[in-house]
């Protein structure tokens, strides 16, 4: 049985998602960058706070996002 939680990533901000540097089944180490944000003209990375497997990307490129909407979920290790 492996132990493991699911971590949420969530907006901050309203922003428009620039760049989407993952996909669901990617392995992930802290402070890869998952994705790339605009807001008020300037460039937002979003960068992973623990090590895993990206489980959902809840987002694509050119989409406008709202703040507390899901980004990605990581299944930590």
């Amino acid at each position: 049985v492996c132990s493991s939680d699911l971590i949420e990533v969530r907006a901050e901000m309203v922003a428009n998602v620039l760049v989407v540097d993952v996909v669901a089944g990617d392995s992930i180490n802290v402070g890869d960058q998952l994705l790339l944000l605009e807001s008020m003209k300037m460039e937002i990375p979003v960068f992973a706070e623990v090590s895993g497997t990206i489980e959902h990307v809840g987002v694509s490129v050119g989409e406008v996002i709202q703040e507390g909407d899901l980004l990605i979920r990581i299944e930590s290790k």
